[in-house]
């Protein structure tokens, strides 16, 4: 989940990676003590109890570091938190059960099965558009995966960075959970450790440099990134319905959102009651001036929202609404452009800001080949009731995620796995995929010694044994199911006489 790179502020002034302590949270790890599903609930309900019991204290440090309004950080930190890690605890064991496979007849009697280990140490590295939630979710994983876990927050969040340093000693001891704060040097020092898995959101340019120190170690990572997430809008959809959805996508957190629409792609005959419809929802959303509105965040820091101001004054076409801006404030009105320059920066790298240009295609062809010419996306949302248009883009796009109808919202679908596809991320979580995504899958077989079937297989390979071999394992013949099966069974029956 991208969020670009921001200039320091107001960092931690406590730094926890001198006391870093691998050799205890490995341990628990390798003394199997995390096996035990007792242990994992035990640790999830302590890391809810954290979010819960400290709400109030998380949901001030969120509006003063990243200036969200207080009732949307509660809907999109504290809230899906808590819903994510009581997923894990409702399905816990589900999750975590073995799971069964069928062997091949040559192989019987026997069983085989998959289970999940623990991985070990694992570091988590959140970002700063939504420090707490992208934070707590992969920790949860980790733990309901019996994983001890490194936190590293990020410091352009440094209110709640601090606020974590100090809550997380207080509910996990340091042989479950350690924190480290700090910026870019900690960041880097800290990635000079071996770990068993990284779990990193943020940018691009930053999630190349985790993977480039977690090749030193051959340490496996999820890497949950962005990119310009698209939107196609055709006329045969309820046009007002639409608009809605898009605007409360877009600027929701300012547009700081690696889930949100980036841009549409609308045809010719629904661009201008869009346009009209998207004007609307927003004086809907947040009033004749957005800047009184309760409901609009601000732009996380100066750097950002010169960025932002930038690329709007860059991109040409026509303001549709908005375009106001006050850098004393961070404030950028929720803005929406018809008509952008294709290659003017704001259409070449991820705006990641309340700003919305609409470009117009001639038909939905012409919209996928513009999604198929860049990097996959993050996700895809697709408004348009022709079922031919949905399989269309179904069949010929690639994405991290889609939706038909509504953007954002399938993020917080914890049976969903989220993640990225190519340069929008690699690997996934949610629900029972952060199970399996924090686990080692470890394949089990067990055949017993007695009868000593496997003898099918040993050489000198004549006779009967010989014709039920080769006529079982040559490629593109037919298998011939029951004459093998006789056959096998025959052969079988000769060598446990025998043996």
């Amino acid at each position: 989940m991208a969020s670009h790179d921001t200039s320091a502020q107001d960092a931690p002034s406590v730094t926890l990676l001198d006391r870093l302590d691998l050799g205890a949270l490995r341990h628990t790890v390798s003394s199997r003590a995390s096996a035990d599903l007792g242990w994992r609930r035990a640790h999830l309900g302590a890391l809810r109890r954290l979010v819960v019991e400290h709400e109030a204290e998380l949901l001030d440090a969120l509006v003063a570091d990243v200036g969200k309004p207080r009732l949307e950080a509660r809907l999109t930190e504290t809230y899906v938190s808590v819903e994510e890690i009581d997923q894990l605890l409702a399905h816990l064991e589900e999750w975590t059960a073995p799971r069964q496979v069928s062997l091949p007849l040559m192989l019987r009697p026997g069983s085989a099965h998959v289970e999940l280990q623990p991985k070990g140490v694992v570091l988590v590295i959140g970002p700063w558009n939504y420090p707490l939630n992208l934070l707590v979710s992969p920790v949860a994983g980790a733990l309901a995966a019996g994983n001890t876990v490194v936190l590293k927050p990020s410091e352009h969040a440094p209110r709640l960075a601090a606020l974590v340093g100090r809550l997380v000693p207080l509910y996990f001891p340091a042989d479950v959970a350690q924190v480290v704060t700090g910026g870019v040097e900690e960041t880097t020092a800290v990635l000079e450790h071996r770990f068993d898995h990284i779990f990193f959101t943020g940018s691009d340019r930053v999630g190349r440099i985790v993977m480039r120190a977690a090749a030193e170690h051959l340490t496996p990572v999820t890497l949950e990134l962005g990119g310009k997430s698209p939107t196609f809008v055709d006329d045969s959809v309820d046009l007002a319905v639409a608009a809605r959805r898009i605007v409360w996508g877009k600027f929701t957190n300012a547009g700081q959102t690696c889930v949100a629409p980036d841009h549409v792609l609308v045809t010719r005959p629904a661009r201008d009651r869009l346009l009209t419809e998207l004007a609307a929802a927003v004086h809907e959303f947040f009033g004749d001036d957005p800047r009184t509105s309760p409901d609009l965040g601000r732009i996380v820091d100066a750097g950002q929202h010169a960025r932002l101001v930038e690329l709007l004054r860059s991109a040409g076409g026509t303001v549709v609404v908005g375009g106001q801006h006050d850098a004393g404030d961070r404030y950028l009105a929720p803005t929406v452009l018809a008509d952008v320059d294709p290659e003017a920066p704001i259409m070449q790298e991820e705006i990641f800001g309340p700003v919305l240009p609409v470009l117009t295609v001639a038909d939905h062809d012409e919209a996928i080949g513009m999604i198929t010419s860049r990097a996959h996306p993050l996700a895809l949302y697709v408004f348009s009731e022709q079922d031919d248009v949905r399989a269309a883009f179904a069949l010929g796009t690639t994405s991290g995620g889609m939706a038909y109808g509504a953007t954002v919202v399938h993020f917080g679908v914890t049976q969903l796995p989220f993640g990225g596809v190519g340069a929008s991320g690699m690997g996934s979580y949610h629900g029972r995929a952060s199970v399996e995504e924090l686990s080692h899958h470890r394949s089990v077989l067990d055949k017993p010694l007695g009868p000593d079937t496997l003898r099918v297989l040993y050489p000198p390979f004549d006779g009967l044994k010989g014709r039920v071999v080769g006529a079982a394992t040559a490629p593109g013949r037919p298998r011939r199911p029951a004459v093998l099966l006789r056959e096998g069974l025959a052969a079988l029956r000769g060598i446990v006489r025998r043996g």
